[in-house]
């Protein structure tokens, strides 16, 4: 499920970005999978979606968009859900608790 905490509020600024999307006025099942599809009716599906996005104009901003709010489904920004899940994966495992880059904090 999205993480909608992180949406960004109602300015219309922040969301404008969409109006330019090549994506509008597209059905928007070309995006989100039906229930159990796999295999290549799935990989056909998701390359016929990112076609769609590599001609768009906002599509950097689609895909900020996705992994910013952490959206589950869907093709976003010519991202599937499972190249999504594995950049949050890689930018997870880079990130170094501030306590084990500088060991121990001594008591006081």
């Amino acid at each position: 499920m999205a993480d909608f905490s992180r949406l960004p509020g109602p300015n219309a600024d922040l969301w404008d970005w969409q109006l330019l999307a090549a994506c509008r006025g597209v059905d928007s099942s070309l995006f989100f999978h039906p229930e159990g599809e796999r295999g290549a009716a799935r990989s056909a599906r998701e390359a016929s979606a990112k076609e769609v996005c590599m001609r768009c104009p906002v599509r950097s901003e689609c895909a900020a968009h996705a992994l910013a709010v952490r959206e589950p489904y869907g093709v976003w920004g010519g991202l599937t859900e499972d190249e999504r899940e594995e950049l949050m994966g890689r930018a997870r495992h880079r990130l170094i608790p501030a306590s084990s880059a500088i060991g121990p904090i001594p008591p006081h």
